[in-house]
């Protein structure tokens, strides 16, 4: 079983980290079997958030009473004073525990810092002498300030996307990580979906030695494919290492990461789907895609308004009505 130390929070974990964003989709007894199942298999690292739902509920539902065997890490995604202790005692309360390993700022627009005006990054500190975190964390899908807070000393973790379809700035951002003492949590490992082979997925990053995976898990099968790497794993050899340059080619690029932060849409289109549509596609069955609810979803782009909001919230910099226009003529193509 591989193992990751996160820098200098100590914190020693399976390499197979629990993603605990898509249980929210599920009910909270098959939340429970699934997440119970991972702890029963030595998945000891839980990442969660208090904006998916009730995810932390159910967290808190399944492994109260193992809470010392097991590390949590949650994030705040609202940056007042108030709002930070709010959700940091409403997450506490959820999970039914008292303290959270690694509490991090979920995807701010800037580095938070002493001193700033803010309150935010004096409210981890008092937070912490308080005992109810432990280590500060920073996520964020902007490489930018994803790089200023690892240099600023002040994060013990980042959170990153990060896959075998990353490009040399990311690399260098792991790196960069590994050399500053930070643990890196990688999200979107499978790249929000695009990355359909899992085996070839936990190979690569099996290879990134700093590097601890938050595999996104719905469903029990899901979580079977992850646990069977544990007694066998995937190794990187000439077939997966031949895969994964297909993909790069294919994939890297203008691509939608699916991420979400340009939602909502004025006119309701559902952005983070409808902008990858060509390539969901061509890379998963394609009945659902192609259902009725679904050429009423991609038919809605035809609304674009190109007030170009979606755009400038886009954290990788994508033209995104573009990119809608030209999913919606591929998706007809599909449809005759």
């Amino acid at each position: 079983m591989l193992k990751v130390t996160l820098g200098r929070t100590g914190i020693t974990v399976n390499k197979n980290g629990f993603g605990a964003l898509p249980i929210q989709r599920t009910d909270m007894e098959t939340a429970k079997v699934i997440l119970r199942k991972a702890y029963e298999n030595g998945v000891n690292f839980f990442d969660t958030a208090h904006g998916y739902t009730d995810s932390e509920e159910k967290i808190g539902y399944a492994l109260s009473d193992v809470r010392k065997n097991i590390f949590i890490s949650t994030k705040v995604n609202k940056f007042t004073v108030a709002d930070f202790w709010d959700q940091l005692e409403t997450s506490l309360r959820r999970m039914k525990t008292d303290y959270i390993d690694i509490y991090q700022f979920h995807n701010p627009t800037f580095v938070p810092r002493p001193g700033d005006g803010t309150g935010l990054y004096e409210a981890m500190l008092e937070a912490k002498k308080q005992g109810k975190i432990r280590f500060i964390g920073f996520t964020n899908h902007r490489i930018h300030l994803a790089r200023e807070a690892v240099e600023s000393g002040l994060y013990d973790t980042l959170q990153f996307p990060f896959s075998y379809l990353a490009s040399d700035k990311d690399l260098e951002l792991v790196k960069l990580c590994a050399e500053k003492n930070v643990g890196f949590l990688c999200m979107k490992a499978l790249s929000g979906g695009l990355i359909t082979n899992s085996a070839a997925a936990y190979a690569y990053l099996a290879t990134v030695e700093n590097a601890l995976p938050i595999w996104g898990i719905q469903r029990e099968s899901e979580l079977d494919e992850f646990l069977s790497y544990q007694e066998n794993a995937p190794v990187l050899d000439g077939e997966l290492k031949e895969l994964i340059e297909k993909d790069r080619k294919e994939l890297v690029g203008n691509v939608c990461r699916g991420c979400g932060y340009c939602m909502p849409c004025p006119v309701g289109i559902e952005i983070n789907n409808c902008a990858r549509m060509s390539l969901m596609l061509r890379r998963a069955p394609t009945g659902n895609w192609l259902s009725e609810t679904w050429q009423k979803n991609m038919e809605k782009i035809e609304d674009c308004l190109h007030c170009n909001a979606c755009a400038s919230k886009c954290p990788y910099g994508l033209d995104t009505p573009t990119l809608l226009r030209k999913n919606l003529e591929d998706y007809r193509t599909f449809l005759k």
